[in-house]
């Protein structure tokens, strides 16, 4: 998959929100898709990097404290 392909899913993602909507006009949305990414892009990277966090913090491209932070805060480690 592509980063052309990803982009597609989340633009016929983002169309089949408003359609649902059906007029209705969307608030908070730059936090709402961050909120609904964020999660299953931790989970499948933490999988792939089986469980090390130092190695899908590098892959994220972020730091492994922010990365641990964030897995804190959706409740994905204890």
């Amino acid at each position: 998959m592509t980063k052309k392909h990803i982009e597609e899913c989340v633009r016929d993602s983002l169309e089949t929100y408003f359609r649902d909507l059906r007029g209705t006009e969307p608030s908070a949305m730059y936090d709402m898709m961050q909120r609904v990414v964020e999660r299953p892009l931790l989970e499948v990277v933490m999988k792939h990097a089986e469980g090390n966090q130092s190695r899908a913090a590098d892959w994220l491209g972020i730091n492994r404290n922010t990365l641990r932070r964030k897995l804190l805060d959706h409740r994905l480690i204890k």
